[in-house]
């Protein structure tokens, strides 16, 4: 029996990590784990509590007392906040600009990363976040950099923020999708970098099936390159 592999997806905001990660880890029968979503958890626990995000020591005892989960259900993936389905509050814009910040702070940082690796560390798993591939995993089987332009980033998060309801400007989103990319860029722990071993695919132009199989091909070649004999 081949081993199971373990997958990382880094890129920025915006660039299809969240859906493609669960795209890929379903035709595999891998397990997601959705690490924005658990710094997205934190933000808004943060934020809901009034905790400073600039107050590393609050933030670094916060991650240790709340609980995050992550539930299969028939309407997809839900995020569990202390048992609270927050799936759809943490995508807001004013969370993930909070997030960036929060997600900054050394400790908070380390808290996840630990809890990343060991959820992970058996394979099967396909994890995606901005630092997987260099920080959290970088011995990761395959890893891929999903990118696009900002303008089209933020063509679709405004779509996507519409069709749940939200009043937002087009404009404004892809503003905050620029302020985003500068602040994880720019911080000091665990900046967004690309591995040097990941395979990059611009999705500016390509759809989300087109960016699927293209990941599936590199996801059998790795296997593969891996297990020659199993490919005759």
């Amino acid at each position: 029996m081949q081993p199971e592999l373990i997958i990382a997806i880094d890129g920025p905001s915006g660039a299809g990590k969240s859906t493609l990660s669960k795209l890929l880890a379903r035709e595999l029968g891998y397990v997601n784990i959705d690490t924005g979503a658990m710094y997205r958890s934190v933000a808004l626990a943060a934020k809901r509590r009034g905790i400073d995000p600039i107050d590393e020591k609050a933030l670094a005892g916060l991650v240790r007392s709340v609980r995050i989960q992550f539930l299969r259900a028939s309407e997809g993936e839900r995020v569990l906040l202390d048992g609270e389905d927050v799936s759809g509050v943490i995508r807001t814009p004013e969370v993930s600009l909070l997030t960036s910040r929060v997600s900054a702070c050394a400790g908070v940082r380390r808290a996840m990363v630990d809890l990343q690796r060991e959820l992970g560390t058996r394979g099967g798993v396909v994890l995606e976040g901005r630092d997987i591939g260099t920080v959290v995993f970088p011995r990761a089987d395959v890893k891929f950099f999903l990118s696009a332009s900002a303008t089209e980033r933020g063509r679709r998060r405004y779509e996507e923020l519409r069709a749940k309801g939200l009043m937002v400007e087009l404009e404004q989103t892809i503003a905050d999708v620029e302020a985003r990319d500068a602040a994880d860029s720019a911080r000091e722990c665990a900046p967004l970098v690309q591995a040097e071993d990941a395979l990059v695919i611009d999705s500016t132009a390509l759809s989300i099936e087109e960016v699927l199989q293209a990941m599936l091909r590199e996801v059998r070649r790795k296997k593969e390159s891996s297990h020659p004999e199993s490919a005759a």
